[in-house]
């Protein structure tokens, strides 16, 4: 974990990829892309749900160990169409009823209204809390953005031409981006420039190198 003193506000870099945003007790997170086994194996592609088991096991903790007031979730948390992936996230969404849930809508949220309809999760196009507006997709805004979609990621080489592609958040002029929650997600490497901060997830750790 990293503490990055941003726009006057406290951002927690978690190992876990998510943030937790002190001054509001808020914990965020992107690209969950819960259902993504389910998808594949109708394709005939083996993959166990466990991966999305870790995945919901590992918020869990960070919920137990930060105590949030509300999680948001920055778009794309469940990847297809309706499987039983989405009935076990369901039910654990249940189980917490005590906290509230925020979902900003991403491109691979296409499940039908009626699945939405859980008494502490609400969803919504964007989301303004200043000093950040948050979206799936990074866009212009008069706030600073905070958005997913995009799977950031950074190439590390070593001395002996060895490297290794690890996942990032980023921060650049008038956008963040946070890393895919989800462990079955891959990356997409981005450009950096001098004036970017970059912070990479490496061996549990998050640490700077921009």
């Amino acid at each position: 974990m990293i503490k990055h003193n941003f726009l006057e506000q406290t951002l927690y870099l978690l190992p876990e990829k998510a943030i937790f945003w002190k001054e509001k007790a808020l914990l965020i997170i992107a690209d969950l892309h819960l259902g993504k086994a389910g998808h594949f194996r109708k394709s005939g592609i083996p993959v166990s749900d466990l991966i999305h088991s870790k995945d919901i096991l590992t918020l869990e903790k960070l919920i137990q160990r930060h105590k949030p007031e509300e999680v948001i979730f920055l778009g794309d948390l469940f990847h297809s169409d309706h499987n039983q992936g989405w009935e076990i996230f369901k039910r654990w969404l249940k189980s917490k009823a005590e906290l509230s849930f925020k979902l900003v809508l991403g491109n691979h949220d296409v499940l039908g209204a009626q699945d939405y309809h859980i008494s502490n999760l609400t969803v919504v196009e964007k989301l303004d809390i200043s000093p950040f507006n948050f979206t799936h997709i990074p866009e212009d805004s008069s706030l600073y953005n905070i958005a997913g979609h995009i799977h950031p990621a950074v190439r590390l080489k070593g001395k002996a031409k060895q490297s290794v592609r690890v996942p990032c958040y980023y921060f650049g002029k008038g956008n963040a981006i946070l890393p895919a929650f989800g462990n079955f997600t891959g990356t997409a490497k981005i450009n950096i420039k001098k004036t970017d901060e970059v912070f990479v997830i490496a061996e549990n750790k998050v640490i700077k190198i921009n």
